[in-house]
């Protein structure tokens, strides 16, 4: 009977901002070496506009199991979609200890860069969307955001000024200024910060 052989996720290490980044897809190929019978899925939750909100749900067999969140916007990715579906996936992966080591997902206050698999520069981000004449007229946060932006807070441990002030650093706005892009990047933050 032929030996299993352990999956070794040093060889498929990648650089992205100077860190070590383990890529979604080689978390995949972890889990499924050691549970190729484990479960795994993914729920389109929201897809509002051009703004996806996916869910992913991994359980190990007779083990553990972990839910991840991601969300893009077709602004960031034409592919935007998959990138949503991509990120709660590799968020659900690492939960579970599959290249946590190598993911900066659950490192905040470290940097604001939020790389997943394919790390967005947000200062650019908000550059292009200037200069395309998008920023004079962002869609505004849903009540349904800023409702969800104080409930989440709230869990995380932050009080309403913190919250504002938090808002205030990351993007110029307090909380009922936000745009629907940023309040959905704040709530992503919150909800990486409460699975951590």
């Amino acid at each position: 009977m032929a030996e299993k052989t352990a999956f070794d996720p040093s060889k498929y290490i990648t650089k992205v901002g100077g860190g070590d980044y383990l890529e979604v897809k080689w978390r995949l190929v972890w889990f499924r070496t050691e549970h190729p019978d484990g479960q795994i899925e993914t729920e389109l939750v929201s897809h509002e506009g051009d703004t996806a909100v996916f869910r992913a749900r991994v359980t190990i067999p007779g083990g553990g199991s972990a839910t991840g969140w991601g969300s893009e916007a077709a602004d960031d990715f034409r592919d935007y979609l998959e990138k949503a579906e991509t990120k709660a996936l590799g968020r659900a992966l690492a939960a579970l200890g599959y290249g946590t080591q190598f993911c900066p997902d659950f490192e905040f206050g470290a940097a604001s860069s939020r790389i997943v698999d394919s790390p967005i520069d947000l200062e650019r981000t908000r550059e292009r969307r200037q200069q395309r004449g998008e920023a004079a007229t962002p869609s505004p946060a849903t009540p349904r955001q800023i409702k969800f932006l104080h409930a989440i807070a709230r869990e995380v441990g932050l009080s309403e000024e913190e919250l504002e002030a938090e808002a205030m650093e990351a993007f110029g706005s307090g909380v009922d200024g936000l745009s629907r892009r940023d309040a959905s990047a704040l709530i992503e933050r919150f909800q990486q910060r409460r699975a951590g």
